[in-house]
């Protein structure tokens, strides 16, 4: 498996904007992610931006309204048009939303969209007053009445000089976006994934907690490969700086009690339970209202367990039979395959992955993991140091096969 943008054919309309500097950024992200990127610049466009710009970071011909007119102009669009997976119009001025909202097909981009038959994804720029007039808002809202998906805009500065809402969002949130589009018919399309990431925090006050070294890395890998394969992704994760994949639905917890919670919720009708994130076993007895002052006296901490969450979900799914399956993580630090093993008994897992969480180089923090893969039917699949993600493609394979 790979990422789904790999090998699609995008075309990409760059429009009249100062953004048109994020277009180009859009498109080399899109080249390297595996696309063949056709970029068609409006006139307007070309008062910023020039089609050699774009020719340097696609390796291809980069159109304007010259090649409609041309020896080819009879077939350039529907050509363009009917190869692509996916059109993206970004930055879309106010005047090509309006455009494209009622039809008007003046130039080889707006002719080129009608031609296509694929999802289009539009990106907004312009001054805040422009996207907030009724104008505007009501092409946008045609837009996405008949399917088309539209990214920000965001709040910032702008080429006004005024603060709004109007800046194109960063290349990274629309390559995002692209992502997810075009995975949704992935072997997991239409199944339900619940993944948990993070290492839940429990309070000794309201500045202090009791956490772990888990950064969330390994879990939110998960999510996105599910993603990438298709499946409707439920993240339930504590607090980290990591970004949530695009697509996914976001719950955000941080106690064990509170993952307890938000595990069972979203998991009675799931088709898989992934729990990578790291639960607290045990938590402070009482928990001050106050910021607990320095003294210089020994201070005693009483600890009491928290609730087993795969314990109880096996409860759950005797009587439900939901989650219908389940992986669970074992990070160790000794007697890695025995703890693994027992853990998978002892909580009916389908799969269990085992990870040495003391290791320099796998674990906690870093990009990379190794891990063996413990089954129930006895299977076990020993995985050499590679990325979290790779790691992340091997666990949905596995998963693959029972769902």
């Amino acid at each position: 498996m790979s990422n789904p943008i790999a090998g699609k054919s995008i075309t990409l309309g760059v429009t009249g904007s100062i953004a048109a500097y994020k277009a180009a950024d859009l498109a080399s992200k899109l080249h390297q992610s595996g696309a063949q990127v056709d970029v068609i610049l409006t006139d307007a466009a070309l008062k910023f931006i020039t089609p050699l710009t774009f020719q340097s970071v696609t390796a291809r011909k980069a159109y304007t309204d010259a090649d409609l007119w041309g020896g080819e102009g009879h077939v350039t669009h529907v050509a363009i048009g009917h190869a692509a997976d996916l059109v993206i119009v970004a930055p879309a001025s106010a005047n090509t939303i309006a455009k494209l909202a009622y039809g008007i097909a003046d130039n080889l981009l707006t002719v080129t969209v009608l031609a296509s038959t694929c999802p289009l994804l539009i990106a907004p720029a312009m001054d805040a007053g422009m996207f907030s007039n009724p104008a505007t808002q009501k092409n946008l809202e045609i837009l996405r009445e008949r399917g088309a998906v539209i990214v920000g805009p965001a709040e910032g500065h702008l080429a006004s000089g005024l603060v709004g809402k109007g800046r194109m969002v960063e290349p990274l949130e629309i390559l995002g976006e692209v992502r997810y589009l075009l995975s949704r018919k992935g072997p997991l399309a239409g199944k339900h994934v619940v993944v948990t990431a993070g290492g839940t925090q429990e309070p000794i006050d309201p500045v202090r907690f009791i956490t772990n070294r888990s950064s969330g890395k390994q879990g939110y890998a998960v999510a996105q490969a599910a993603l990438d394969m298709g499946a409707d992704v439920t993240l339930i994760t504590t607090p980290t700086a990591l970004n949530a994949p695009c697509g996914a639905t976001v719950i955000h917890v941080r106690t064990a009690e509170e993952m307890l919670h938000a595990v069972l919720t979203y998991s009675r009708s799931a088709d898989l339970l992934v729990m990578s994130a790291a639960v607290a076993d045990f938590r402070p007895a009482q928990s001050a209202e106050q910021k607990i002052k320095k003294t210089g006296k020994e201070l005693a901490l009483t600890l009491m367990p928290t609730r087993d969450i795969l314990a109880t979900v096996k409860e759950k799914r005797q009587q439900s039979g939901f989650p219908r399956h389940v992986i669970g993580f074992a990070a160790e630090t000794e007697d890695l395959l025995n703890n693994a093993q027992k853990k998978l008994e002892t909580k009916g897992l389908d799969m269990i992955v085992a990870n040495n969480v003391s290791a320099t180089d796998a674990g906690f923090e870093v990009e990379t993991n190794r891990v063996s893969f413990l089954f129930a039917d006895g299977r076990k699949i020993d995985l050499p140091l590679q990325s979290k993600y790779a790691v992340a493609e091997r666990i949905l394979e596995e998963a693959l096969s029972w769902l």
